[in-house]
This record gives C-alpha cells, sequence and structure tokens, in this order.
C-alpha cells in the first residue's frame, strides 16, 4: 500500500494528488491521510510505504510521521520528500510559463523573449528549508538560463531581501515561484510577498502531473530495495 501522508487537509490539493496517482497507478492500493492521522491509517499487519507530500524533507514533519511508524508501523517504511528533483523543477517550469513569467520553449511553446530577468523560489519553514530547496533552484536556473535564488516568505531574510539584492546586480522584472505543493501556507501568502516587491508570481505546485508522477517514484523507489 501506498501511503501518501500530507500535513496539510486531506481535502482539495491533497485529495486531487491522490486521484492523479491512482489514475496513473491503477495497480497501486492508495491510501491518503493527514500525518495528525497516520497512525489511525496506517494497515494492520500489512507491509505499507508511506510518501511524505512536501517538497523538502521539513524537519518536524518527518520527525512526526517516523515516531508514529516506530510506534505503530511494523512493516512500513518511509520514503524521503519529492525534491530536489528534476521533475520538480519542470513543474516550477510550467507554472511560471502559464503565468507568462517564463520562456515556453522547454514546455513545447513559443516564447522567444523572457520575460522577467531573475527569478525568486520561494518556500516556507525558514532558513532550513531555504537550505533544502536550494538544488532546486539550482534546476530551475538551468532550465530558465536566468538566476534563480531561494528565499523564505515566512522568515528573515526574506523575499524582500532577495529581491533587493536582485535589483541591485541589474534584475529589474522578478517573478515569485513557490515551491509549495498548496497547503504548506495560507494562500494569500504568495501574493502579499509578490505584491511587497511588485513582483509576478506563479501559482503552487498543486496536482500538477508531475507531482504524482514524483510520489509513484519516490513509492517505486523504496519497493525495489
Amino acid at each position: 500500500m501506498l501511503v501518501l501522508a500530507t500535513p496539510g487537509d486531506t481535502a482539495g490539493v491533497a485529495e486531487e494528488i491522490a486521484s492523479v496517482v491512482r489514475v496513473d497507478n491503477p495497480q497501486i492500493e492508495v491510501r491518503l491521510t493527514s500525518v495528525a492521522d497516520l497512525a489511525d491509517s496506517l494497515p494492520s499487519g500489512r507491509e505499507a510505504i508511506v510518501v511524505p507530500l512536501l517538497t523538502w524533507d521539513d524537519p518536524a514533519v518527518m520527525a512526526e510521521i517516523g515516531k508514529v511508524v516506530a510506534a505503530h508501523g511494523e512493516g512500513v517504511v518511509v520514503t524521503e520528500a519529492l525534491g530536489p528533483h528534476p521533475l520538480l523543477a519542470e513543474a516550477l517550469h510550467i507554472r511560471l510559463a502559464e503565468r507568462g513569467l517564463a520562456r515556453a520553449d522547454r514546455v513545447r511553446l513559443l516564447n522567444v523573449s523572457s520575460p522577467v530577468d531573475a527569478v525568486i523560489l520561494a518556500t516556507v519553514g525558514g532558513e532550513r528549508a531555504v537550505q533544502a530547496v536550494q538544488a532546486t533552484a539550482v534546476l530551475l536556473a538551468s532550465r530558465l538560463t536566468l538566476p534563480v535564488v531561494a528565499a523564505s516568505l515566512d522568515s528573515e531574510p526574506g523575499v524582500a531581501v532577495a529581491a533587493e539584492r536582485l535589483r541591485a546586480a541589474g534584475a529589474g522584472r522578478l517573478a515569485i515561484s513557490p515551491c509549495m505543493i498548496g497547503h504548506e501556507a495560507p494562500r494569500d501568502l504568495v501574493e502579499r510577498a509578490a505584491a511587497s516587491i511588485d513582483a509576478g508570481h506563479a501559482e503552487p505546485l498543486g496536482s500538477h502531473s508531475a507531482v504524482a508522477e514524483l510520489v509513484a517514484r519516490a513509492y517505486g523507489s523504496q519497493l525495489a530495495t
């Protein structure tokens, strides 16, 4: 069984992702649960693989999952978070292109000029989260051929400091790319951050097909070992 554990509500984006995983992988039994309800959701007497619905290994969430599995999950293993991974960078690129904030040639569309000069890869979880998504920032920068700087939405130095440094280096037009599934922060957090630095912003990753594929890959990698 694949147990998809979300740190947020199971309704909305988490259920959408679980549905895509089920459709794309009909041979896998998928169970969706919140981390808070994980103990009650682990299958009794059966092996299972828990996949955290996270873009980075948030230590608080991973520790909570680990504690539950240690107490109640004989035969249960936990995968790492979904990122960093090239597929994650691809999904971030597509979300930017959907809002007209990135060249779309890498996503099979035509758009000759770059609409922004640099991208801020925004995350929540403080400095540890910023460090954790640095590899994703490098992957996204490679796709966009633009500077990409990771910054925090919920701690200082944050997005405003990143924007100031980028503009001091000559990047006038900025965009925020939220490296989030969508349940990690209030919906208006990215919008307010973008407005505060006069930048555009992409939507969170949500139920993008790449997220569902990363869930299935995390499950398959653990199954193979």
